[in-house]
């Protein structure tokens, strides 16, 4: 392979200002008194050029025997001898230097998301032996489960507003190392009393509701719309994989180390994941130096998010119906999700009688087959909007699956009498929900990819809302009717959310 090579340097200037190759000769090379200079090479190939980086030292003090040498110090696509010549032969590039930086932020949001749930799933396992030990009834326990989402409300359109003006960079890093503390403040408040466990668990949702808001507003940035579905897919099957983590590990550790062991070993993690993030981690491409120019340009031509957002037109958002469907829907959605997310475990103990080991594995299940079913369910949008089925069919199908699949397998508890059965109609459920990460979790980029993390702050509100009075609900319930009457309830939103996402929902701009 044939190719051209032109050092310059601002110390060099014959050497970058000559349309052909240095002579290499001695009398012609020349070697700079001063400390080693940076240069770059160009690659020229066709239609091809790589970037270097490169050092030119001198081997030798004095000027008249000095052999200059480069030495490549980073990637690129020749190599460089000893004498400064570039060779023919390939050099091969680390497969992490050539990884898409825009999936690097991916893979940071999915291990954001993973680490929100393990530190929210802990307390649904680590409440079965808190309430054994400090004799609170369910209806406390359903107070406790829901004092999370009372800061989790708070900071839905607070960090939706942040993010889409100060950038996501920001916001997510603050809100997992808020978190993070809150978490490894519980069992001590615990002990303090209930007041001062209900206060630390709002602040524990404050820290998580600043989340969502916070990664779509980078990924709408970073993330082309044909990559966009499987994307959200991924970062969502973080806090699936997340539930997974927790319910596994969270019996293991009370069972060795007692209860408070999960919230210290949980809450700790956020700060590795922090030192990462504020090192890898931009809010935007613009803002990344490191960025390759082909991927930046990738990323230029297929995001529509691009300007930043300096006021926010109320308004116009709440005046398009598409936003009230999404935030009808999303309340609809919430709904059963958070129901089954916080008191699965108690089901499973109390009604299919597994102990507190028992119910924490089992609870895995569902949520494995969501954190599959989510990223089947993305590249399946992702390949029928590339084949060229509209963005309004492809959401509306998905998230007709994502209501109906819960509705029809929750219909079918109350006919099952088999621990297993049930266990698998739970899966069912979860692995059909998940399809939803596809359709209304996309649509907020689609209908206002420059306001969507305040869209999403919107609609998150409204889910957080079903999350309160859904999880609170369900112990006042229990005390007075069973578990029955729970699933029916979540059924009928179901219902009522696929009818409201199919007459009103779009996949369309609507907001500029």
């Amino acid at each position: 392979m044939n190719a051209r090579a032109l050092l310059y340097s601002p110390n060099l200037h014959p050497l970058y200002t000559s349309n052909r190759p240095p002579e290499t000769s001695p009398r012609n090379r020349r070697t700079p008194k001063t400390d080693p200079k940076p240069l770059r090479i160009w690659i020229h190939q066709r239609n091809m050029s790589s970037v270097f980086r490169v050092l030119v030292r001198s081997s030798d003090k004095r000027e008249s025997s000095s052999n200059s040498y480069a030495e490549t110090i980073k990637e690129g696509r020749e190599i460089v001898n000893g004498n400064g010549v570039v060779s023919d032969s390939l050099s091969s590039v680390p497969w992490w230097e050539e990884f898409p930086k825009r999936w690097v932020i991916v893979l940071l949001c999915f291990s954001a998301f993973l680490l929100c749930n393990m530190d929210r799933v802990n307390m649904s396992i680590a409440i079965l032996p808190m309430s054994a030990e400090y004799g609170w009834n369910p209806a406390t326990v359903g107070l406790i489960q829901s004092s999370f989402f009372w800061g989790y409300l708070l900071t839905q359109i607070a960090g939706g507003i942040w993010a889409d003006t100060v950038g996501g960079k920001r916001v997510l890093g603050f809100g997992v190392i808020w978190w993070s503390i809150a978490t490894i403040l519980t069992p001590v408040a615990a002990k303090l009393g209930l007041p001062f466990l209900l206060v630390v668990r709002a602040f524990m949702g404050v820290g998580e509701g600043v989340a969502m808001p916070a990664m779509n507003n980078i990924l709408s940035k970073w993330v082309p719309v044909q990559e966009r579905s499987r994307s959200l897919a991924l970062v969502y099957s973080g806090m699936y994989l997340g539930s997974v983590t927790g319910l596994a590990f969270s019996p293991f550790l009370i069972h060795h180390f007692g209860w408070p062991s999960v919230f210290y070993s949980f809450g700790s993690l956020g700060t590795v994941w922090l030192t990462l993030w504020l090192t890898k981690a931009e809010s935007s491409p613009i803002e990344d130096p490191t960025l390759l120019p082909e991927e930046r340009k990738l990323i230029a031509d297929n995001c529509a998010s691009k300007e930043p957002v300096k006021s926010i037109p109320w308004r116009l958002i709440l005046s398009k119906p598409p936003v009230w469907a999404l935030i009808g829907c999303h309340f609809c959605h919430n709904w059963g999700t958070f129901i089954l997310l916080t008191w699965m475990p108690t089901y499973y103990h109390q009604v299919l009688k597994f102990n507190l080991m028992e119910s924490g594995l089992l609870s895995v299940f569902p949520w494995m087959t969501m954190a599959i079913s989510a990223n089947a369910g993305g590249w399946i949008a992702d390949t029928l909007v590339s084949r060229g089925f509209s963005v309004t069919n492809v959401r509306k199908i998905m998230q007709t699956i994502g209501f109906l699949g819960p509705a029809f397998f929750l219909t079918q508890l109350k006919h099952i009498d088999s621990p297993a059965m049930a266990v698998l109609c739970m899966a069912c459920s979860q692995g059909t929900d998940a399809f939803s990460q596809s359709g209304l979790y996309s649509n907020h980029q689609d209908i206002a990819p420059r306001y969507s993390g305040v869209l999403l702050g919107l609609s998150n509100t409204a889910g957080v809302l079903a999350g309160v009075l859904g999880t609170a609900a369900t112990g006042h319930i229990l005390q007075h009717g069973s578990w029955d009457d729970v699933f029916t309830i979540s059924v009928g939103l179901y219902l009522v959310g696929t009818v409201v996402w199919n007459l009103f929902s779009t996949g369309e701009k609507i907001i500029d």
